[in-house]
């Protein structure tokens, strides 16, 4: 009789820690939800107020559409490597480890770390969204 009534309070008690798991998750949930509202409003909240006080706020700029590059350096957007596989005036044809091609604008602007390239050549370049290269090495 024994074993038979501490099986009994073994099941329980795992029958209470059940129960006390199953309602404590959505009370979780929604405290959880609770805090990650106020988090983003707090977020804009001071987004709004920093706006307020430096006047406008500018808006991001739109990616450029297909053919459209920019022509003066900018904000990095990512860093490009590969081969170079054609050059056409100030646009550069670079095949990457990949084997995806992706056109480089360079210009005035760009800084060239190792001198002037030519088909051929491995290079690693900072561009813009817009495909302008900052930097090409």
């Amino acid at each position: 009789m024994k074993i038979s009534a501490e099986s009994s309070r073994l099941a329980i008690a795992v029958a209470i820690l059940a129960a006390i798991g199953i309602i404590a998750e959505p009370a979780s949930a929604k405290e959880k939800a609770k805090k990650e509202h106020h988090h983003s409003h707090a977020t804009t909240t001071s987004a709004a107020a920093a706006a307020s006080l430096l006047g406008s706020v500018p808006e991001p700029s739109s990616a450029p559409k297909p053919g459209q590059y920019d022509s003066k350096p900018g904000v990095a957007w990512k860093t490009v490597g590969g081969t170079v596989k054609d050059i056409q005036g100030e646009t550069y044809t670079v095949e990457d480890y990949d084997g995806s091609q992706m056109k480089v604008r360079v210009g005035q602007g760009t800084k060239h770390l190792r001198g002037s390239k030519k088909v051929g050549d491995r290079i690693r370049a900072e561009i813009t969204h817009g495909g302008f290269a900052n930097s090409i090495q």
